[in-house]
């Protein structure tokens, strides 16, 4: 056989074989695809399965291992979250706040009360809760709650109409070695929308209902710029009005608290130019500390209004009070009544001015008016706009009894006078801190304050006091 026929034959077999290898791989191919499609149809009949069987949240002895094994960790889960979620709905809307204040202060032999030189430390502890209590209809109700603590009275002074130029110096009665809290405050408010049919989120009118144990200076008096004595001005004569607080005019318990109730108009109607209206009658003298008749004795009314100059915002209140059992210097319960006012607004964008004016228009009082005035400037032209400079300026009048009275009054009965001096003339006040804004919790301001003619005693020195107050808030 020749090559050329040799290589005709072989190629007529391969070309012969090459269909038969064809069919076969045809076969093999079909033979793995049914394969695929029985496994297929096999693991979504047990997905059926197990849908079914996890369709039911009882355990079952029927159920796949694997079902068993998902349920007993989902019920696990289950568990672990209930807790969880009850108190995520017990605490929803509850808001917690609170501060540590601690304040140093020195004071020379000729401004204490020791005639020697004293240096003093306190501190003070307080603590707020807000709560979502209670709704009726449209009406939304929150309880406040307010526990206080400290110790140390700080430096005492020489006789001033101030009360203290440290108004964060708390302490029980028990003594310094006492320093378990008080519960100073606890209220409730109502907040009814007078939207008279319409949504109550578009009402610009509403009414709130406040009773309880309560610090009436929250809800009159209040200041912008000066009406927190643990950031501000420490001088008791620069946080309230001095006629109500120094003076003893509110009748409050030996820490300012007393019970009562307040209502208030708020209206919101003009952006800007909201106002509102205050009545609150409290319980004063033993009846502010719940041992003697609680009857209303403490009357205050106040109406307020937002005010805007050259865009800056500010705020204006006017308010009188009576209170049928004030304690007056002579010793004896009289009626006491007088009115005032407390402005803050703003002159700049960093720059705030504030001032009260308050005048007793009857009763027995060491002092029948009182103006103060200050300014807080913010720390943003030195690029510290967190810190800030407060400077304020106080005068207060000595009454026209008292001045005639004060050589001679003895209210305790023990034979000597009470006061010992010719009282006359203004006390005058100066205060000034610089508040150094550490971190967003931390707080540093150094504090100095003058006190000309204290008591209304022309013979006594100037007093100087210079302090440092620190403060954590959270």
């Amino acid at each position: 056989m020749t090559v050329t026929r040799k290589a005709t034959v072989a190629a007529v077999a391969v070309f012969l074989a090459a269909p038969l290898t064809a069919l076969a791989a045809e076969d093999a191919v079909l033979a793995e695809l049914k394969r695929l499609s029985e496994r297929i149809e096999a693991l979504e009949r047990h997905n059926r399965e197990l849908e079914k069987a996890l369709a039911h949240e009882r355990i079952s002895e029927k159920d796949p291992e694997l079902v068993t094994r998902v349920k007993v960790v989902e019920s696990q889960l289950d568990a672990i979250r209930a807790p969880s979620a009850k108190l995520n709905e017990v605490l929803e809307g509850v808001k917690v706040g609170g501060s540590i204040t601690a304040v140093a202060q020195r004071a020379g032999g000729k401004a204490t009360a020791s005639g020697v030189d004293e240096s003093r430390t306190n501190y003070r502890g307080d603590i707020n809760v807000t709560m979502p209590v209670g709704k009726m209809g449209d009406s939304e109700g929150i309880f406040f709650t307010h526990f206080r603590l400290g110790q140390g009275n700080g430096v005492g002074l020489r006789s001033t109409y101030t009360s203290t130029p440290n108004t964060l110096a708390f302490q029980k009665a028990e003594g310094a070695d006492d320093s378990f809290a008080i519960l100073a405050q606890a209220w409730y408010q109502l907040k009814m929308p007078l939207n008279y049919g319409a949504r109550k989120e578009t009402a610009r009118e509403h009414l709130y209902v406040t009773v309880g144990k309560i610090d009436p200076f929250v809800f009159f008096d209040q200041n912008t710029a000066a009406d927190d004595e643990s950031s501000k001005f420490i001088n008791n004569a620069f946080v309230h009005n001095p006629l109500l607080d120094s003076g003893g005019d509110t009748g409050a318990d030996a820490y300012g608290f007393m019970p009562g109730a307040i209502v208030k108009y708020a209206n919101s109607e003009h952006k800007g130019g909201e106002w509102a209206l205050s009545l609150g009658a409290f319980s004063s003298d033993t009846g502010a500390n719940f041992s003697g008749a609680n009857r209303s004795s403490f009357i205050i009314g106040q109406a307020e209004i937002n005010t805007r100059f050259n865009y800056l915002s500010g705020t204006w209140r006017l308010y009188a009070w009576s209170n049928n059992r004030a304690q007056n210097y002579d010793g004896l319960q009289r009626r006491n009544a007088g009115w005032g006012a407390s402005v803050n607004q703003k002159a700049l964008d960093d720059l705030t001015l504030f001032g009260r004016y308050g005048r007793n228009t009857s009763g027995v009082v060491r002092f029948d008016r009182a103006l103060t005035l200050g300014a807080e400037l913010e720390g943003t032209r030195w690029s510290r706009s967190a810190d800030s400079i407060g400077l304020a300026f106080g005068s207060l009048r000595t009454s026209g009894s008292f001045r005639a009275n004060s050589p001679t009054v003895d209210a305790n009965g023990d034979g000597i006078s009470d006061f010992g001096y010719q009282a006359g003339g203004h006390e005058r006040l100066t205060e000034l801190y610089y508040r150094y804004k550490l971190n967003a919790n931390v707080e540093l301001t150094p504090n100095f304050q003058w006190i000309r003619n204290p008591g209304g005693d022309g013979t006594a020195p100037t007093l100087r006091v210079l302090g440092l107050r620190a403060k954590l808030g959270f």
